[in-house]
């Protein structure tokens, strides 16, 4: 999965925070419904502007920055 082709940071929107192309609903939003327990389809139903690919990108991206060390903290 490209995510790179549903995700972008625009310092105009939500002050750069990564969100879904075409959207002002960022990444940080999606994961934090997800963890309320929302489903996918959920998500999809609320936010029509977003499709399962756009959803998909969300994952890719999580784990893009997981693996490149971005989102580890120290305890």
């Amino acid at each position: 999965m490209e995510w790179r082709k549903h995700i972008i940071a625009d310092e105009t929107v939500l002050l750069g925070k990564p969100t879904v192309k075409g959207t002002r609903v960022s990444v940080e939003h999606i994961i934090g419904l997800l963890a309320q327990g929302w489903t996918e389809q959920q998500i999809l139903e609320n936010y029509p502007r977003m499709n399962q690919e756009s959803l998909q990108a969300v994952f890719s991206y999580i784990q893009e920055c997981l693996k490149d060390g971005l989102l580890y903290t120290n305890s």
